[in-house]
């Protein structure tokens, strides 16, 4: 059974920094993408960025336009894990996060599109304070 858990949400003010965390175990393909996504009050869910593995080497990195520049995602195969590096957060970056995964089929896919992934997470609350 696929299991993702995010980690190191909090609230921290504008101009700051967090670094979020998803473990995941049960994966046994080292072909997966691991997409990060974000839900506000009252919006819908959209993704932020997106990591592909093609044999435990990096194919793609996605990253919206809204937080390209000021978030890096990267992953650490012997950890299981991927982090979301969060730069320069801004108020409008407050929501929780989600990190999702699938099996990867095609080098290419609509990484923003949540009905696209198989596993979610449970998410984590990320606040920013102006």
């Amino acid at each position: 059974e696929v299991q993702l858990v995010e980690s190191g949400g909090g609230l921290v003010q504008a101009g700051g920094s967090l670094r979020l965390s998803c473990a995941a175990s049960g994966f046994t393909s080292n072909n997966y993408a691991i997409g990060w996504f974000r839900q506000a009050p009252g919006k819908e869910r959209e993704g932020v960025s997106c990591i592909s593995s093609n044999d435990g080497r990096i194919y793609y990195k996605y990253y919206a336009d809204s937080v390209k520049g000021r978030f890096t995602i990267s992953s650490d195969n012997a950890k299981n894990t991927v982090y979301l590096q969060m730069n320069s957060l801004k108020p409008e970056d407050t929501a929780v996060y989600y990190c999702a995964a699938r099996t990867l089929t095609s080098a290419i896919f609509p990484w923003r599109l949540d009905q696209h992934y198989d596993y979610w997470g449970q998410g984590t609350q990320v606040t920013v304070s102006s």
